[in-house]
């Protein structure tokens, strides 16, 4: 611990890494493990939210008993460093921490994470990716509890194999070695990647719905896939190409040029992607859309907290696979390229073949990509064109409206001249117009000076002030 007794100088706001508090309390430790739990940060006790420099009195051993504190009410143990500073004459402790290796770290049984300027609450998902990110592994890469190798395939693994064979000419491996060399199986464990990519039968936890729309309640035709996400890859991709139209273009060669609706090489990388990316610990299954001028991609699993809809799409992020050994397993067999280059090559292929941009959006517990057709800017364009002769014609309206308005008050002017006591039944008579439209223009009349009547309705009549 540090004692400075010249002019401090501190952060003026809260932040990703600073936070300020009045005093030492449960709140201080929470935020000293948001801060272990992200990038590191100082807490600056004697603080006001605003900025404030309130001070704090301490003895000798108040900020070694705060450390102590912090060190036995967090898991796995944490000791932040403490200075005590002078700020304009008045006392400030700061303890500060570095961000922790091993992670999460809680506090009270709770995990916490620094977001901006506020302390994050860590759903059971979050502890639990954050801790395999720790150990740079993922959920995939767990040995399967519930399967054994009697559940998958040797065919499906002879298919990879094959595949593979591409790439490295000299592969003569067994289905079995395979397995083992690829880190598929551990200590005579499937993992969790082996039986998603090779299981035998159909699997609830790989099930992917597949809808064609006509809108968005009424269904037109549906499909169900369980297989092995290899599998699904082709199943979904056969889908969605069975309800999406396809062009021919003449060109006057001898083979004329085929055009589908969206680009196959976009809706394969979504596909993948999908299956690459999506959390199978989730209850919800994958969900394909497709309607006349969109299709509506829907995976479990949420974009990560560091990862924004912004960086997604301008490219400004890294690529952190949820299933890091799928991943790298698809590249060895050259089905994926590379990491963190899918979204960006999804949204050239829209825009190359005259498309909009594909929408992305993280929605309810998952995340959603949208793409659309030359449909949708052609109704959008259609849309745009009723909505002017909309306005156009509501304007006509009101211009007749007006001009037959006051011609219905001439007429009923001249009534007037020619008979004060007419009442507003003979009015209506006279003029074929209803007692409700005589009783509105009498008013209007009334209103702006012209007439005005003299005693009851009935027993009474008109007076005309100005003609």
């Amino acid at each position: 611990m540090t004692k400075i007794n010249n002019i401090y100088t501190i952060p003026t706001n809260e932040s990703e890494t600073v936070e300020f508090k009045h005093s030492f309390q449960a709140e201080v430790i929470e935020t000293l493990v948001a801060f272990s739990n992200a990038k590191g940060g100082c807490v600056y006790i004697g603080v006001q939210d605003d900025g404030t420099i309130k001070g704090v009195e301490i003895s000798q051993e108040t900020v070694v008993q705060w450390i102590n504190e912090v060190k036995t009410k967090t898991s796995p143990t944490l000791i932040p460093d403490g200075d005590v500073i002078e700020v304009n004459g008045k006392t400030v402790v700061v303890l500060k921490l570095q961000e922790y290796p091993i992670k999460p770290v809680s506090f009270r049984g709770k995990y916490y994470k620094r977001v901006k300027n506020s302390n994050h609450l860590l759903s059971t998902t979050e502890v639990v990716n954050m801790h395999l990110q720790t150990f740079n592994t993922s959920w995939d890469a767990y040995p399967d509890l519930q399967h054994s190798l009697e559940d998958l395939s040797f065919e499906k693994i002879q298919d990879a194999i094959d595949r593979k064979k591409i790439t490295q000419k000299f592969l003569q491996d067994d289905p079995l070695s395979f397995l083992y060399k690829c880190g598929l199986v551990r200590d005579e464990k499937i993992t969790n990647a082996a039986f998603l990519l090779f299981h035998k039968e159909d699997s609830y936890l790989s099930t992917i719905e597949l809808g064609r729309f006509q809108s968005e309640i009424l269904i037109k035709d549906t499909a169900r896939s369980k297989s092995d996400v290899l599998t699904q890859i082709d199943q979904v991709i056969d889908f969605v190409r069975k309800h999406i139209n396809l062009e021919v273009i003449i060109t006057g060669q001898p083979q004329n040029t085929q055009k589908w609706q969206y680009p196959m090489e976009a809706i394969r990388e979504i596909v993948i992607n999908m299956v690459l990316h999506r959390d199978y610990r989730s209850s919800s299954d994958s969900i394909v859309k497709v309607f006349d001028d969109h299709i509506e991609f829907y995976n479990p699993g949420r974009l990560p907290d560091n990862i924004t809809i912004d960086d997604l799409i301008s490219d400004k992020y890294r690529s952190t696979p949820r299933n890091k050994m799928m991943a790298d397993f698809l590249k060895d067999i050259g089905i994926i390229e590379k990491y963190g280059t899918g979204i960006k090559r999804i949204i050239n292929y829209c825009l190359e073949a005259g498309l909009p941009q594909p929408s992305f959006t993280n929605i309810s517990d998952g995340f959603m990509v949208t793409v659309y057709s030359s449909q949708t800017r052609e109704k959008s364009v259609v849309s745009e064109l009723n909505t002017s002769l909309v306005k156009s014609s509501e304007k006509s309206s009101e211009k007749n409206s007006e001009k037959g308005s006051e011609k219905s008050s001439e007429k009923i002017i001249n009534e007037l001249i020619n008979n004060k006591n007419i009442t507003i039944s003979e009015l209506s008579l006279k003029l074929s117009i209803s007692t409700r439209a005589i009783e509105k223009q009498l008013d209007k009349l009334k209103q702006k000076g012209i007439i005005r009547r003299i005693g009851p309705d009935k027993g009474g009549y008109w007076q005309i002030i100005n003609e």
